[in-house]
């Protein structure tokens, strides 16, 4: 892997008045997705259990069926009493424009990707120049972080090395790929845009 200056992104720590600013806006987010009904909330990932279970078994006999209700009810009832079934161990809330938005997109850059690795790895001179890049993801909530953070190892050609709230540490195996997942990049903004849309309707 080339060590050259050149192929790191450097970005600025934010500083205090940043910081403060995405803990109210976290703090924000947090209390709009309080407001979604409990029940709601553990009935959809009751429901979601079930279909799982359905398509893995792939028989719709009725002792499976019924095996396949008490095996989710038993899973809703731990993930209750662990309190993990809340917006971020279940966010149902960001299902609809995740299904119709940005899945489409992101399978669409998957493929892109893929390509042109495959390109890549076909080529006898190997264009490759490793770079590692830094910089402030845009999100303001854990599990926009993870969506984009996920994003970028799915996509191939790049990996996710370091994730936290004030930076990310990609590795691509190229520097137009590096350029390509940085802040204000296209799956930055959709991400941010994934995980604002429930409070468009607060």
């Amino acid at each position: 892997m080339s060590s050259d200056p050149a192929h790191h992104e450097e970005l600025s720590r934010p500083d205090t008045g940043e910081r403060v600013g995405a803990s109210r806006k976290d703090s924000r987010h947090r209390e709009v997705m309080s407001r979604m009904p409990g029940s709601w909330r553990t009935f959809s990932l009751f429901l979601f259990l079930l279909l799982f279970w359905w398509l893995l078994s792939g028989m719709p006999a009725p002792f499976l069926l019924a095996a396949g209700v008490g095996s989710a009810l038993l899973v809703v009832w731990f993930a209750r009493r662990l309190n993990i079934d809340d917006h971020e161990g279940h966010p149902v809330h960001l299902a609809w424009h995740a299904l119709f938005f940005y899945w489409p997109w992101l399978l669409k850059e998957i493929a892109v990707s893929a390509w042109q690795v495959c390109r890549i790895v076909l080529d006898p001179k190997l264009p490759i120049s490793p770079t590692l890049v830094r910089f402030k993801p845009s999100q303001i909530t854990d599990v926009g972080l993870v969506i984009h953070a996920n994003s970028i190892t799915l996509t191939p050609g790049t990996i996710s090395v370091e994730v936290s709230r004030e930076e990310f540490l990609v590795h691509a195996l190229t520097r137009e790929g590096a350029a390509g997942v940085q802040a204000g990049g296209a799956m930055d903004r959709r991400v941010s845009a994934l995980e604002s849309w429930p409070r468009m309707f607060s």
